[in-house]
């Protein structure tokens, strides 16, 4: 008799939570997509060569937009969409660099990072409060002895999945 009342409980109290209509949508993740049903990511154009020491790579900025839709996309039950968002991405790329990192004992370079940052602007137009302008960066180093050409889609995909893995966490995951 006393396992039925702690059925009935737990039958009751699911019921009671049920009927109370909370409704908050979460996406793969865990983080919180409230009332948002679309996302739109504007093209992040690269102005990297407007930080000193910093160069221009062609396509970066293609590749980088993709990125973060595929996130996104993957990551959330959001629909990706070109205009009127209710969540939206903006931004640019503000530094592409590379720079020596450990020297050798003949003085000459040993490893070598890649540096990228971006600029990002948030706009939570479904919870306003939510909207953010913040640089994320992150790198990736190699052997100096290396081009890199040679390395640069393996660098590309670790500092892609860094940075928009940030973006996604700092505009979408409640911790």
């Amino acid at each position: 008799m006393n396992t039925i009342k702690k059925i009935g409980f737990l039958m009751f109290t699911i019921l009671t939570v049920q009927a109370c209509g909370v409704k908050v949508n979460y996406n793969l993740t865990g983080g919180s997509t409230g009332d948002a049903k679309t996302f739109q990511v504007n093209f992040f154009q690269n102005y990297a060569s407007q930080s000193a020491g910093s160069t221009v790579e062609p396509g970066l900025d293609r590749d980088f937009t993709q990125a973060l839709q595929e996130l996104l996309t993957n990551q959330t039950s959001l629909s990706l969409t070109n205009t009127s968002g209710d969540l939206v991405y903006e931004g640019e790329i503000v530094e592409y660099r590379i720079s020596p990192m450990t020297a050798t004992a003949q003085q000459t370079a040993a490893q070598n990072r890649l540096t990228m940052a971006v600029k990002v602007r948030f706009f939570n137009n479904t919870k306003e409060d939510t909207d953010f302008e913040q640089r994320f960066s992150f790198y990736f180093d190699y052997p100096a002895n290396s081009l890199l050409q040679s390395v640069k889609d393996e660098a590309h995909q670790e500092i892609f999945e860094r940075i928009t893995q940030d973006i996604f966490n700092k505009s979408l995951a409640d911790w």
